[in-house]
């Protein structure tokens, strides 16, 4: 993991919507637009190996779509070559930051000056919830798995850590883009727990709803 005083203050920007990695966590990814090919070249030059998930947003009123104030940065941990030159890669979560300006240059892709201040949690030890109260949550989960037909190995989410456990339903779970943003934004663990199960309870009541309606 890079210390804190080597993270550099310009990173390039994979904007995904609906793609969310978070700290010490790990995000598949295929590669295969030039333009992306061309940043993960270059990401592979670096030190760090570092890029930036972003999610897009929509600006009222208009067809342009500008980023989100924040993202999580990645570094390059593995990857694979596809035969027609495609490439399957995983960014394990480093630390969030915030955008200070898109950077214009001659690369195809996007980059930005970013600020990992507010961000140190990121870089410190695996967090836990002491709040956690696993076996309520995961009888929640088990309706929303259930309401959207999603199955999971149920075993693993018993013995998982907190943090593991948390930030990988987080990242997985079919929630829309803004929600996703929320829960990157959650300042700490147990924030983004009680964010997750205020998600999931609203897509319950909202799959109810549907069902009265019917």
């Amino acid at each position: 993991m890079l210390p804190f005083k080597d993270l550099p203050p310009t990173i390039p920007v994979f904007p995904l919507p609906g793609a969310l990695l978070l700290p010490r966590a790990n995000l598949p990814l295929h590669i295969f637009e030039p333009r992306y090919l061309a940043m993960l070249d270059d990401a592979l030059k670096t030190p760090g190996r570092l890029i930036g998930m972003i999610q897009p947003r929509e600006v009222p009123g208009s067809d342009e779509r500008r980023l989100h104030a924040i993202g999580c940065a990645g570094r390059i941990t593995g990857f694979s070559e596809t035969e027609d030159g495609r490439y399957m890669i995983t960014l394990s979560g480093l630390s969030r930051f915030r955008v200070l300006r898109e950077v214009t240059g001659f690369e195809p892709y996007s980059r930005c000056d970013v600020s990992w201040d507010g961000f140190s949690r990121d870089l410190g030890p695996v967090e836990h919830d002491s709040a956690f109260d696993r076996t309520e949550f995961l009888d929640l989960l088990g309706r929303f798995f259930d309401a959207e037909d999603l199955k999971t190995d149920w075993e693993s989410l018993h013995e998982a850590e907190d943090e593991l456990l948390i930030n990988s339903l987080s990242m997985l779970c079919p929630f829309e883009p803004e929600d996703k943003q929320a829960l990157l934004e959650a300042p700490s663990l147990s924030t983004r727990r009680e964010t997750l199960v205020t998600l999931i309870e609203f897509a319950l009541r909202k799959g109810d709803s549907v069902e009265i309606m019917q």
